[in-house]
């Protein structure tokens, strides 16, 4: 972990389930627990015992602010941190829908922002990021960052701000959409005869199992449907169900998808 981060110390901003995800994770990697400042008003249990800083007088100059509160909660959160703005503190948000212009007008506008879109199963280490930084955010603040999120997942760059929005549509808002398809394949199994637990056993271990083999194998997934795609058999029965242009699930998911980024622009205007 960041020799920089340990010496100057991070501030972890709420410590909720995606906030406790990744101290768990920087802890694992070597992070001293006292470089640690956490600002939460309902610790849990796990935080009480993990020997940081918990909700005590911040460092005058910590090397980076965390931001994991709830958007809502912001107004009331961030104005206790302004007097690191417009210095040395990079602030890194995985709040959603708060724009880097919104933390300007908070914190000043010379302060380092990064604005960070992580998903829920960063939970369980297999999540991915995306981030962009502001005009005053060096490539050191964003190697820093990485560093941080890698924890809890993969991380990719974006060129602009303004692609936020489609990354909510697609990966933030996405494990609700695997989630549901989950349910549909177990409902599915069950119209079949299945029992209903065999039915969700079945339709779980077919998704991850899937997905997995999708990351491990590194192939497009086209060439991966078409290897498990035998000519005229059961597959194929049902993929020319799936894969219907008007009807199936192509149209589906570029209305959902587009959908949930329509959303995120509404929100993120107020």
């Amino acid at each position: 972990m960041d020799q920089e981060i340990a010496r100057r110390g991070l501030v972890l901003l709420g410590c909720g389930k995606m906030g406790s995800a990744m101290l768990e994770g920087w802890l694992a990697r070597g992070l001293p627990a006292a470089s640690v400042w956490v600002r939460d008003p309902h610790p849990s249990d796990w935080l009480q015992v993990q020997g940081v800083h918990l909700n005590e007088a911040l460092p005058a100059d910590p090397a980076i602010v965390l931001v994991a509160v709830k958007p809502q909660m912001m107004a009331g959160a961030l104005p206790d941190l302004a007097a690191l703005g417009n210095g040395a503190t990079l602030f890194l948000s995985v709040a959603a829908g708060v724009t880097i212009a919104q933390y300007e007008a908070m914190l000043g506008g010379a302060t380092p922002v990064i604005r960070a879109m992580p998903n829920t199963p960063a939970a369980v280490g297999q999540g991915i990021t995306a981030i962009i930084g502001n005009a005053h955010a060096t490539a050191a603040h964003l190697d820093q960052a990485e560093a941080l999120l890698s924890a809890v997942g993969q991380v990719v760059r974006l060129e602009a701000e303004a692609q936020m929005d489609a990354v909510t549509g697609l990966s933030g808002s996405g494990p609700a959409y695997v989630f549901h398809l989950i349910e549909c394949l177990a409902a599915a199994g069950e119209a079949e005869g299945l029992a209903p637990d065999l039915a969700l056993q079945l339709a779980r271990a077919t998704v991850a199992g899937a997905g997995a083999l999708a990351m491990a194998s590194g192939a497009d997934p086209a060439e991966l449907r078409r290897n498990v795609t035998s000519p005229n058999g059961t597959t194929q029965a049902g993929l020319e169900v799936l894969m219907d242009a008007e009807r199936g699930l192509p149209p589906l998911v570029r209305a959902t998808v587009a959908a949930a980024t329509r959303r995120s622009e509404e929100l993120a205007r107020g």
